[in-house]
């Protein structure tokens, strides 16, 4: 992949438009017990997420935007409410339901990567086909397909110390994508970067979107939600607004 211009950076945005619904969430609320004392970190949250959008979660700490992440990627389940995802009511599944909606339907990425260090690129990505049962020869494949998405083809045998802050990204961003989920999940994805390089990384979403994925980006930054196409803010466990971004 070409190293983006910085006229490429700023280059006008697209709206896709929405394809059928992907998540909806109605009226969920989480309780934490911490001692004698209830933590309320949602209070009746409604969410409904489309195909084909680009959406930001924002809010400060405590507003309940680690929680609702975490919901939305199936990593925790309603103390009350509605969640389906792609038609199915993952609100009261199991752990080994919920495992599996993760690994089939959601790909993560980080802000600290979450690479194995021994293994070069190409392993890192192809684990979540090794997990899935593929033959050695077609999650290679896959796994090359998905590092040439993100312009790291000529990076496949490096190992994550030979590799750039934002090519390590990349590498975590190919490993999100080679299952084909319905949604990628980014937890404050330029959290570990310089702001040339997260805008860069930044600027490889707005690819993936126009290729039609389906992202979410939970941040703190408002430079970097403003990259997505409508930006949920939350407080005190509630949503304060949701809109697209200016």
């Amino acid at each position: 992949m070409i190293p983006p211009s910085v006229h490429a950076l700023h280059a006008p945005r697209t709206l896709r438009p929405r394809g059928d619904l992907v998540i909806e969430i109605e009226g969920v609320t989480k309780l934490y017990k911490m001692g004698t004392e209830i933590i309320h970190a949602l209070r009746g949250v409604d969410v409904k997420i489309h195909r084909n959008e680009y959406l930001a979660v924002m809010g400060p700490s405590g507003s309940g935007k680690s929680t609702l992440m975490n919901m939305l990627g199936c990593l925790d389940t309603p103390t009350a409410g509605r969640y389906d995802f792609n038609g199915k009511n993952v609100a009261h599944m199991v752990d080994d339901e919920l495992a599996e909606i993760r690994n089939r339907e959601i790909g993560f990425v980080f802000q600290t990567f979450n690479l194995l260090p021994r293994s070069d690129a190409l392993h890192n990505v192809e684990l979540p086909l090794i997990y899935a049962g593929m033959t050695p020869h077609a999650r290679h494949e896959r796994a090359l397909e998905a590092l040439t998405n993100v312009g790291l083809g000529d990076r496949v045998h490096h190992r994550p110390n030979e590799l750039s802050g934002g090519q390590r990204q990349r590498v975590a961003i190919a490993r999100a994508l080679v299952n084909h989920p319905s949604i990628l999940l980014a937890d404050e994805p330029t959290g570990n970067l310089d702001s040339k390089t997260g805008e860069e990384i930044m600027l490889l979403f707005e690819q993936l979107y126009d290729q039609g994925h389906t992202i979410i980006v939970v941040t703190h930054e408002e430079d970097i939600a403003r990259h997505a196409r409508r930006i949920v803010r939350l407080r005190d466990g509630l949503i304060e607004s949701d809109a697209p971004a200016n």
